[in-house]
């Protein structure tokens, strides 16, 4: 239990905001795939839009589940409850359903740049140590 000399530090409210935010971004990237958005074409090739065009269905729920998840997972750590592992927990293993499919299955990855390939590796390692941190505060009375 949270008390008045077990508040979260000040780095607690950086990260969490910090992680909010990249959430965030995860969200309106979601939108735009979901929607197709001008603004989401935009930003790939003709080949690229083919291929992302051509994922299956329950890629794009899985996408959804991940960044929602994970967004209400950094709601609820900023609100200092400990429902934010949960939900760290679903947005991760969605993360890596993607992953799997992205780096294994998908037959498109042969279109992916350097900036493909960094982001397979930067959202699940933020995934794991953001769900980590949220273990940690936890251990240390800042969710309740």
């Amino acid at each position: 239990m949270t008390n008045a000399t077990n508040k979260p530090n000040v780095v607690f409210w950086i990260i969490g905001v910090v992680a909010l935010i990249w959430n965030l971004l995860g969200v309106d990237g979601f939108i735009g795939q979901a929607l197709m958005s001008d603004r989401f074409k935009s930003m790939y090739t003709e080949e690229q839009l083919d291929i992302i065009s051509n994922l299956p269905p329950w890629y794009i729920v899985v996408f959804g589940i991940a960044v929602i998840a994970s967004v209400f997972a950094c709601i609820m750590m900023l609100m200092k409850k400990k429902i934010a592992i949960q939900l760290f927990q679903l947005g991760l293993l969605a993360v890596l359903i993607q992953t799997t499919y992205n780096l294994f299955v998908n037959e498109g990855r042969y279109a992916y740049g350097p900036f493909e390939y960094s982001m397979l590796i930067l959202i699940p390692a933020v995934a794991v140590l953001l769900l980590l941190y949220a273990k940690n505060a936890l251990k240390k009375g800042w969710l309740s």
